[in-house]
């Protein structure tokens, strides 16, 4: 095996092509290839986005789709803002809620690849004083706060495994709690709940462990080798000339939340061309050897839950039993006649994103929404696209626009 310096060294030069990539589609007229065998122009297929952007009266809209693992289409609809009428751009800085989460996903699995850290070890044997003792060092990185777990000993179970499948135990946030208070609410590794809790757990393991910032730390593995030039986990000044905000069902503007502390589950500024860049590299599977990429899209636990979120997560249904769906490491995961199916979705502040690749297929699309009417119109975009039938949009809690 090679050192640490010469594996980082060899990966950094596999990395090098995503950097000159271009986000967009090259100009000139093409046919976008859809899963099912069918195919559609991308003139008809940008008059039907547009037709499906008013009828569901989303106020702005980023799209690109992937065949063949390159770009064949990538455009932006609507505006950054409803009362300023400026239109979106590619470049555009978006929140990017929980798409988050896959970044901080392929960020943990490098180093797990150059043996900073191991998926499968309690998380506390790496730090040199206990979990339940670690508090904020600042009020708005409470995430840091892990002294409501000291008096639960369950919490010396958490594995990074268990964090970035979901099956922690914690909440997704503690302000969610009626008591807003960090709690396990099962036995670590029994069962899928999803919680950014979890996510953010293990960051704060990892920035005492590497002795970095998460912002550090993913600007060197994953924003700087794959071209992701306008991502970061902090606002950044740069950003204040072409930022979107996110809108309620009615266009009402959300102020933008600017002081909010680096968090992996939440936190990622980005924009249209630069998650393409991210999309794009995994679909070319660049900065892992192909054991860890296939490891990140194995099933780690199957989901039974009726729905995601709410209250019909706690009633268990088999009607996703046909795609088999589970949660992988930080993707969401499926299965279908093309091949698996990798996802991730972000909701939050006016802002609504989903995501789902076909590795085998090199075929898969990416929406963001700065409009909370955005997810209605997410089941007709994925046929749309790319004849996706297989994401579980009423376990998402995705209610077709005609259906409200």
């Amino acid at each position: 095996m090679l050192p640490k310096f010469l594996r980082s060294f060899v990966w950094a030069i596999s990395l090098t092509p995503v950097v000159t990539a271009v986000a967009a589609a090259p100009p000139g007229p093409r046919t976008i290839q859809r899963l099912d065998g069918t195919s559609i122009t991308e003139s008809d297929l940008t008059a039907r986005i547009e037709d499906l952007v008013k009828k569901a009266n989303v106020h702005g809209l980023a799209i690109s789709v992937f065949n063949d693992r390159e770009v064949v289409y990538s455009r932006t609809f609507g505006v950054r803002r409803t009362d300023t009428k400026e239109p979106l751009r590619a470049d555009t800085v978006f929140y990017g809620a929980s798409l988050s989460k896959a970044v901080f996903g392929v960020l943990v699995m490098r180093l797990v690849e150059e043996d900073v850290i191991d998926l499968d070890t309690p998380l506390h044997k790496y730090l040199d004083k206990p979990i339940g003792a670690l508090e904020a060092s600042r009020p708005k990185a409470w995430h840091e706060d892990l002294k409501e777990l000291a008096s639960d000993p369950r919490h010396l179970k958490i594995t990074a495994r268990m964090c970035l499948a979901h099956t922690t135990g914690l909440p997704n946030w503690r302000w969610f709690e009626e008591d807003r208070k960090l709690r396990i609410k099962f036995e670590p590794g029994t069962r899928y709940s999803y919680s950014g809790e979890g996510l953010t757990f293990l960051q704060v393991v990892l920035e005492r462990l590497t002795k970095r910032p998460l912002e550090e730390l993913a600007r060197e593995k994953i924003f700087i080798p794959y071209g992701m030039t306008t991502s970061s986990y902090t606002w950044q000044a740069r950003f204040e000339e072409n930022f979107c905000h996110g809108h309620d069902e009615a266009g009402k503007v959300f102020e933008k939340d600017k002081d909010n502390a680096a968090r992996s589950a939440s936190t990622l500024e980005t924009t249209l061309e630069d998650y393409t860049r991210f999309l794009r590299a995994v679909l070319h599977r660049q900065g892992l050897r192909e054991p860890r990429w296939k490891e990140m899209f194995s099933s780690q636990i199957r989901i039974e839950s009726k729905r995601q979120f709410g209250p019909l997560s706690a009633e268990t249904s088999r009607a996703n039993e046909a795609i088999r769906l589970s949660y992988g490491l930080a993707w969401g995961v499926l299965q279908s006649p093309h091949g698996p199916g990798v996802f991730k979705e972000g909701h939050g502040d006016g802002f609504e994103h989903y995501s789902i690749l076909f590795p085998e297929r090199g075929i898969g699309v990416l929406i963001m929404a700065n409009s909370a009417n955005g997810e209605s119109a997410y089941k007709d975009l994925l046929e749309l696209t790319i004849a996706d039938t297989f994401t579980p949009w009423e376990w998402q809690d995705y209610v077709p626009w005609d259906r409200h």
